[in-house]
This record gives C-alpha cells, structure tokens and sequence, in this order.
C-alpha cells in the first residue's frame, strides 16, 4: 500500500489549497436621500392589519401581543360556545318533537287534540 504521509514539504498544506475566507469590500451605498418605505394599512397581511391600527392608534406592544394571543383564543371559545348551543337546540327540537309525536300515537283522539293545542301553543 501507498499511503501518503504529510509533512512540511509535501505541499497539502500551502495557502493556495487551504480554504481561505478573503472577504470582499463591502459595497458602496448610495449618495441619494433615502425614501422611506411607506406600508398602507390596507396593503398589510390580514392577521397583522389590526397590530398596525393598533400601533398607529398609540397602543402599546404589550397590548398589541395580547391581541395576538389572546384574539385567536376568544374566536375558538366563542365558536365553540356556538356550537354547544346548536347542538342543545338541536336536542331539543328532536325531543320537542318526539313527544309530540308519541301523544299523538299513544293517546288517540285526546293525544291528536293535545298534539294541536301543543302546536298552538308554540307558534
């Protein structure tokens, strides 16, 4: 086997084959008067046009960070606040009806009468 053994003449370590940063000069910048980049509320992304408004009405960060946490948590409480009284008027509606249905069926003519007096009642 051949194996190459490193030493100070072997040339593995010259400048020229070692990996060298050598940094560049950093670029000129313009003379020119420089223009301010202006965002208009209506150009912002949809989740931060209300911190811009709030920012520019004087409200402070720590508010601004709240509306951030805080905002996307009341929305999920509040829909699922929706949803638990859908399905409780849902339930009832059914039993609403289920009993209306069984007196008419297990009553006769009295239930069928109880039934429309029921609807009377209702609407």
């Amino acid at each position: 086997m051949n194996e190459h053994v490193h030493h100070a003449g072997c040339g593995c370590y010259s400048p020229e084959n070692l990996p060298v940063h050598r940094p560049q000069p950093l670029p000129v910048e313009q003379q020119g008067t420089p223009v301010p980049q202006v965002v208009h509320v209506h150009q912002a992304p949809p989740d931060r046009t209300v911190q811009r408004v709030a920012l520019g009405a004087g409200i402070g960060a720590g508010a601004v960070a709240g509306a951030v946490v805080f905002g996307p948590l009341l929305t999920a409480a509040l829909a699922s606040m929706a949803v638990t009284l859908a399905v409780t008027a849902l339930v009832v509606a059914v039993v609403g009806w289920t009993v209306v249905s069984v007196v008419r069926a297990v009553g006769g003519p009295e239930g069928t009468q109880a039934a429309k007096n029921l609807k009377r009642r209702k609407g």
